[in-house]
């Protein structure tokens, strides 16, 4: 189901904790909005949304900057600038 065709629910927190069960079945056809004192606050999914969420916000395997610099496809370049360190005073130490 399309996530334009689901169907948002809102329960204010003492409605959710008196009728859970409704709040779940609820999550069956969209997002349940939980809200604390008139604001939204928690939101319920059924765990296939939730699932489908972690999915696209996935990288597809963490890159060392080693493997990204040796990795020569052109659709792999990437701009990469070093921070500047502020504040930070390097002296050698002192071994007396």
């Amino acid at each position: 189901m399309n996530i334009s065709t689901k169907t948002t629910t809102f329960m204010s927190s003492r409605e959710f904790n008196q009728d859970t069960a409704r709040a779940k079945r609820a999550a069956r056809n969209g997002p349940v909005i939980i809200t604390d004192r008139g604001k939204s606050s928690h939101v319920l999914m059924s765990m296939e949304e939730y699932e489908k969420l972690r999915a696209l916000g996935k990288p597809e395997k963490h890159r060392s900057l080693a493997d990204a610099i040796a990795d020569d496809r052109p659709e792999a370049d990437f701009d990469f600038e070093i921070p500047e360190l502020k504040g930070l005073s390097l002296r050698p130490p002192e071994l007396d």
